[in-house]
């Protein structure tokens, strides 16, 4: 507000909350730091767990970033965008997302520090940008070049990403799931892990039992005893809407003249249902998957044209079934056509009294299924994330066909390189250059913590380790600094770089704001039913 004579001049809504200058900043980082916190906890192998309790009781237990993240009620504007590395890290790395969220809170913690002394935070993003391209050129040159068809460094990758998240007890067997899933569904050199690879949950059994299927399983079963069990050369119809007998309301009006009128009326009726059902037989389908109602009288000719049917199916299935068999969703079953039909090679139900049903040789698509088998649902949903994290790395690994050691070895030589370029680097941005490899040095520490070490003599082992073994890294298990590659504890590179883009590009973004306006919450005026204009018939 400023005033003119004696009239004030107002400049900002005031009921907006308005904080600029260093107190704007110090707000976002405190924010940004606060989210990074409650995630640090969980990285690394020996990372902890957090509970997630929703309104409606639900309980999640996990320690993915991106899951804990996403379940959280964030509302503070820079925190939400912290948030948002997450979701893009995940969306293209497939991992990584703890990594990204603390990385970018310690470079926030470091300019804090470096702001408190006096260096402005537009010297501190130039010197940010500077060090981003230095790390991502310095991984580049570190990274180990791989051939997609070296199945155990394929493995060795997805074991990796899988110890840490309460499975792996079971991790060779998992790690072999997901590279035979990659294989199986790879065209050309690329997977498509999200259309192509279906994760189907079964609570029953152990981790043990997880097991992968050439094909799609679904847990249905045929309507009837009589309908046979295999079908091959299966011609498949999806059908999504009710297949049921509408008989006429009660409340329906119709004027008849006599009792036959009436009769006649009624046999029209199932007439007509009987020409829709026909419609489908006559396409020539003998499969049909129906996601809502098929009543008895549907049934009944369904058996009688030696058809094999089920009800009710999941719409996520419906979707699986039509991207895999080139099924059209039917919404109006008297426009169905033969060009509506899917197909495939065999639809089987294997045991009579078992509610599954596998659907098996596409001409297209190479659609496989993990079916995820666990004691609750608690452990089947945990391992349904740790699948869709192993199996991104390991596509990522398989497209890019490159690695780089895990344990920290990665942070270690970024920092390290970092220091050195920052020495050749003249005026205020060599001390940004300086924050943003003890940020990096950050990942290692926080894995260290959560193993129960010391972080101080592990960061100095580390240093000393490196200058003769450039792949050292930590063994998480005895706390030794050994050869990661060795070992076979790698990761893929894109997860790597696109952590620190995804970071430093949300600290450059945080520390260019200096003001910030915010609208005060208010509470809705009450409003008596009277004055509900709902409450009123309009014409």
């Amino acid at each position: 507000m400023a005033g003119y004579g004696n009239q004030p001049l107002i400049i900002v809504d005031p009921s907006k909350q308005r904080t600029t200058g260093k107190d704007a900043l110090s707000m976002n980082i405190a924010s940004a730091q606060a989210v990074a916190g409650i995630v640090k906890t969980t990285l690394g192998p020996k990372g902890m767990d957090k509970m997630l309790v929703n309104i409606m009781g639900d309980i999640t237990l996990t320690n993915d970033g991106a899951t804990i993240l996403d379940e959280m009620d964030i509302e503070h504007p820079t925190a939400r965008m912290i948030v948002e590395i997450a979701k893009t890290q995940e969306k293209i790395a497939g991992d990584g997302t703890t990594s990204a969220v603390v990385l970018a809170g310690a470079l926030l913690e470091k300019a804090q520090k470096l702001i408190e002394n006096g260096i402005h935070p537009t010297v501190l993003v130039k010197g940010y940008t500077m060090a981003t391209e230095k790390a991502l050129k310095v991984l580049n040159d570190y990274a180990v070049t791989v051939d997609k068809t070296d199945r155990k460094m394929l493995e060795n990758i997805a074991n990796t990403s899988i110890t840490g998240k309460a499975s792996e007890m079971a991790g060779e067997q998992l790690a072999k799931i997901c590279v035979d899933a990659i294989y199986g569904i790879e065209h050309e050199g690329q997977v498509d892990v999200d259309k192509d690879i279906v994760l189907a949950k079964e609570v029953g059994g152990t981790i043990h039992d997880t097991e992968l299927i050439n094909g799609i399983s679904i847990r249905k079963e045929a309507l009837h005893n009589e309908m046979p069990r295999r079908i091959e050369n299966a011609k498949i119809a999806l059908i999504d809407t009710e297949l049921t007998f509408a008989q006429t309301s009660t409340k329906s009006k119709l004027h008849v003249d006599r009792a036959e009128q009436l009769a006649d009326f009624k046999e029209q009726e199932k007439a007509n249902f009987r020409k829709a059902i026909q419609k489908i037989i006559d396409t020539g389908a003998n499969v049909v998957f129906c996601s809502k109602k098929i009543d008895d009288y549907a049934l009944h000719f369904f058996k009688e044209a030696n058809m094999y049917a089920t009800r009710r199916v999941k719409d996520e299935d419906m979707e699986v079934l039509s991207y895999s068999t080139g099924a059209a969703l039917v919404r109006n079953v008297n426009e169905i056509t033969a060009s509506d039909l899917g197909y495939a090679e065999l639809v089987e139900q294997e045991d009579e009294h078992e509610e599954k049903t596998y659907i098996k040789g596409f001409k297209s698509a190479k659609t496989m299924t993990i079916i995820i088998k666990g004691g609750s649902e608690h452990v089947t949903d945990n391992i349904e994330r740790v699948f869709d994290d192993a199996l991104h790395v390991v596509k990522s690994v398989f497209e890019d066909g490159k690695i780089v050691p895990g344990g920290g070895a990665s942070e270690i030589e970024v920092s390290q390189e970092l220091r050195n370029y920052a020495s050749s680097v003249e005026g205020r941005e060599q001390l940004a250059i300086i924050a943003f490899a003890e940020a990096i040095e950050e990942l290692p520490k926080a894995i260290a913590g959560n193993c129960g070490f010391d972080t101080i003599d592990t960061i100095i082992n580390l240093r000393a380790k490196h200058g003769t073994v450039k792949n050292a890294g930590l063994d998480v298990e005895t706390g030794d600094i050994v050869d990661m590659l060795e070992r076979g504890i790698v990761d893929p590179l894109i997860v790597k770089t696109q952590a620190i883009k995804s970071a430093s590009e949300a600290a450059v973004v945080v520390l260019r704001v200096d003001d910030m306006l915010r609208a005060r919450e208010q509470s809705m005026m009450d409003v008596k039913p009277e004055y509900n204009p709902n409450n009123y018939d309009v014409d």
